[in-house]
């Protein structure tokens, strides 16, 4: 079994990251999903925009990328929110002192 070479560019994970995470943001808030699912559902869009849209010629490498999308936008909002947080942290600690 050969696999596919699957062509992706700079602009499909640019777009689709930032996407996935505003998307998910406003399903938290409009449809009240528990925290517990919300990586799920970052995961379930990252699949949807990668097979029906950036990848439509092949789904295996649909999947394949979607994976990468879904999980890239669960850790740029898990660092994004751990930046904030120490930064407000050591602000505190620093005007406290």
């Amino acid at each position: 079994m050969a696999f596919p070479i699957i062509h992706t560019n700079f602009w499909d994970a640019v777009i689709a990251i930032p996407i996935i995470i505003v998307i998910t943001q406003i399903l938290k808030i409009l449809l009240k999903i528990p925290k517990t699912f919300v990586p799920s559902v970052a995961l379930i869009i990252g699949l949807v925009i990668s097979v029906f849209i950036s990848h439509r010629h092949s789904l295996f490498s649909g999947v394949f990328m979607g994976w990468f999308y879904g999980y890239a936008a669960i850790g740029s909002y898990s660092s994004l929110k751990t930046t904030i947080i120490s930064f407000r942290q050591t602000k505190n600690d620093t005007s406290n002192s």
